[in-house]
């Protein structure tokens, strides 16, 4: 595959002597390099160098149209809008498209069209901190790149809820969504229209949406039993009935995070601790809990919820083997949960008693 340097300069060697011995290559110019060569010399270049390169000759361009199904241009601090409106008529065949913008945004509506108008294949898209885009590129989207299976679109904050909405009932085949900080896109009425149309969805984030309620969060739940990563940090309005909702619906649930989501109690920890339980036969819980496989909470962040109590996160905590509070392998956080501190994962309860076990030297 172009562009992922996965072939040894050696090879493009044997490749070449091959090519030669069996009077194959006859190359007096550039232009006369074998297509089956040119791909392998290609596949070792960066998206930049593959880029330059498509513009060498027709056969170059060619090469490069063919193999390339991946592209980042997130190095592309100026003039990323005219290059990528150059670009997406060539790579047709692309699958996955990197756009994240770090610095100044360049983006705009008519790039994304043109994605749209040419590359049907798409299926990883990063529009992230595309400032300047508006609700022309949602739709464009929904009728060109229909198989698109992850989008990101964090801090996209011009989008609308219609616009996302409008977007999801032609783009099913979602399972990664980043949705996080786009404030006037990520509604309960979208997250409503993801529930009906998105069911094999996965990961989604919504950070710092702070219009969501638990009305989208449990459509969600109840749409998308698959979901494996939520992120609902700053999500200030959900409540326990929020959790208890993931907690029942979706048994593959691994990573939540509700940071700074103060309406939360123990009734919702004690949900998740119970809601695994309840989902699974008794002989595959065992199993679980003996193998520590990868079934249940992996992660969780609860930070700055300050209403819970030790005894409900402690719960939640013996639930999950693979949540961690020792050193090192943090993974049940509770910063600026004082009274949390005496919460401690298996792991961690062993090693005190390993260490109580030996006597202290004298002093």
């Amino acid at each position: 595959m172009v562009g992922e340097g996965n072939i040894k300069a050696e090879d493009l060697n044997l490749c070449f002597e091959k090519l030669k011995m069996e009077g194959r290559v006859m190359i007096t110019d550039w232009k006369d390099i074998p297509m089956e060569l040119l791909l392998q010399i290609l596949a070792l270049a960066d998206d930049q160098t593959v880029i330059t390169a498509s513009g060498v000759c027709r056969g170059w361009r060619d090469a490069a149209c063919l193999g390339l199904t991946r592209l980042s241009l997130s190095w592309c601090t100026k003039n990323m809008n005219c290059l990528v409106l150059s670009l997406a008529p060539k790579f047709t065949r692309l699958q996955t498209l990197i756009l994240r913008q770090d610095h100044k945004p360049q983006l705009q509506d008519n790039a994304v069209e043109s994605i749209a108008n040419f590359c049907h294949d798409l299926q990883v898209l990063d529009l992230s901190k595309s400032f300047k885009l508006s609700d022309r590129s949602l739709y464009a989207l929904a009728h060109g790149c229909p198989n698109l299976t992850k989008l990101n679109i964090s801090g996209c904050s011009a989008f609308s809820d219609i616009a996302l909405e409008y977007l999801v009932g032609f783009c099913q085949k979602l399972e990664v969504l980043n949705l996080c900080g786009c404030v006037r896109s990520a509604s309960d009425r979208a997250l409503q229209a993801i529930g009906r149309y998105c069911s094999q969805l996965q990961s989604l984030n919504l950070g710092w949406c702070e219009d969501v309620s638990d009305v989208g969060v449990m459509s969600l739940a109840h749409g998308c039993p698959d979901l494996r990563t939520v992120d609902l940090c700053g999500c200030v309005l959900i409540s326990d009935d929020s959790v208890i909702a993931l907690a029942n619906r979706c048994p593959h649930l691994q990573s939540l995070d509700l940071y700074y989501c103060k309406n939360i109690t123990d009734r919702a920890m004690y949900s998740l601790a119970q809601g695994l339980v309840k989902n699974k036969p008794a002989a595959m819980w065992e199993s679980r809990k003996a193998t520590n496989d990868e079934e249940g909470l992996r992660t969780l962040n609860i930070s700055q919820c300050t209403a819970l109590t030790p005894s409900a996160v402690q719960a939640v905590c013996d639930s999950f083997p693979a949540l961690h509070t020792c050193s090192g392998r943090h993974s049940l956080i509770i910063s600026g949960c004082l009274n949390l501190t005496s919460v401690h994962c298996a792991c961690a309860v062993q090693a005190h008693r390993t260490a109580n076990a030996f006597p202290h030297s004298a002093h």
